[in-house]
């Protein structure tokens, strides 16, 4: 009996530590380089397995559930809300994913129609510090590293046994707490955190690409200028922003619409949200 009495608490805590972790950041943005009093404050997951972490936006698993549900109850995206998707708009549109036996970091993020993703070949150098202090529940300690054109501040715990951290941070001794830039432009504050069923998985519409993370930036500056190149090019599922394109469209007034004009249209609002978003959390 003592010896069945084992393997059972063996099994549960096998069971526990297979679980996955979900730890809530609030993230607040200053995206806009021309506007900093614009601050865009919205929450992102960061679930933990022992195989893996991803990191993204609250909004998107939302939006991916209603447009699941849509699907599946065979109306399409013309059964959408769409004032609550509008609602669940995100500057989270990346997710970043951590492979913990292969130590490496993957990006994904869409440009146009596409899934781009690439492997993260910039390693954190990290300076640890002596000062300590309190965040809420846990004791931190004081990091700091330059990644990405921005230098970093952050505050980890040895409380939590996670050496992770929100967006691509992690590898410090324990789980990043709060990390911000020395600009105050980009921030990430743990609010908390609770166990989930499983991991879980974002819906992908449209193709994914390999890339390397300087074909990835190459391709970014050309959708700034060019935006409607990566638009219309044919083959492949294609993204939201496509079907838009090719379905004739349901703007102000219904109906078709002339394609001339909507190309137009697209063109102006994929350009005013390049615009909001000029200042991004990789300036180099």
């Amino acid at each position: 009996m003592k010896k069945l009495g084992i393997i059972a608490l063996a099994l549960f805590i096998q069971n526990v530590s297979a679980q996955t972790n979900r730890f809530v950041y609030q993230v607040t943005m200053k995206p806009d380089a021309e506007n900093k009093t614009d601050i865009k404050t919205e929450n992102a997951y960061l679930d933990i397995s022992p195989e893996k972490s991803l990191f993204y936006s609250e909004n998107r698993i939302k939006r991916d559930s209603i447009m699941q549900k849509a699907f599946q109850g065979g109306g399409g995206r013309g059964s959408i809300n769409r004032d609550q998707m509008e609602s669940l708009r995100s500057n989270i549109n990346y997710s970043v994913e951590k492979d913990k036996t292969s130590q490496k970091t993957y990006f994904k993020d869409r440009i146009g129609r596409d899934i781009y993703s690439y492997e993260e070949d910039r390693p954190l150098n990290w300076k640890i510090e002596s000062e300590t202090r309190k965040i809420g529940e846990y004791k931190v300690q004081k990091a700091e590293t330059d990644f990405g054109g921005r230098k970093w501040t952050a505050w980890f715990t040895t409380d939590l046994p996670y050496q992770d951290g929100p967006y691509k941070f992690g590898g410090l001794p324990g789980l990043i707490v709060k990390i911000e830039d020395d600009k105050g432009d980009y921030s990430f504050d743990l609010m908390k955190n609770y166990k989930i069923a499983e991991f879980p998985t974002l819906n992908q519409f449209g193709n994914t690409l390999k890339v390397k993370r300087a074909d990835f930036v190459k391709q970014q500056q050309k959708f700034r200028t060019d935006p409607m190149s990566f638009m219309t090019q044919g083959g492949g599922q294609g993204g939201f922003m496509t079907t838009v394109i090719a379905g004739g469209g349901r703007g102000p007034g219904g109906g078709n619409q002339n394609p001339a004009d909507m190309r137009k249209r697209m063109e102006e609002r994929v350009k005013e949200e390049a615009k909001k978003n000029s200042n991004p959390i990789e300036l180099q």
